[in-house]
């Protein structure tokens, strides 16, 4: 299995958005996603210069309801239908 990407959090952001999470608002340095039939929301700290725990990524790919293989495919570009 590929390993998760490590990268700031503003790339994990853009490819969550892949999935159809949209920004809803920003608190201090984190973005809020949401996705349009769920009440899930998505918290991810975007500190310039630092990378995004692999602990939190995985937990936010859980929570997003995608697989890491899934995760990894929008992260490189590919979006989900």
């Amino acid at each position: 299995m590929p390993k998760l990407p490590r990268a700031s959090g503003d790339k994990h952001t853009a490819a969550f958005k892949r999935a159809g999470w949209v920004v809803n608002h920003v608190e201090g340095s984190h973005y809020i996603l949401i996705k349009e039939g769920s009440d899930v929301h998505l918290s991810i700290p975007v500190h310039k210069g630092r990378t995004l725990g692999i602990g939190l990524l995985k937990k936010l790919i859980a929570k997003a309801g995608l697989t890491n293989e899934e995760y990894i495919a929008l992260f490189y570009g590919k979006k989900k239908r």
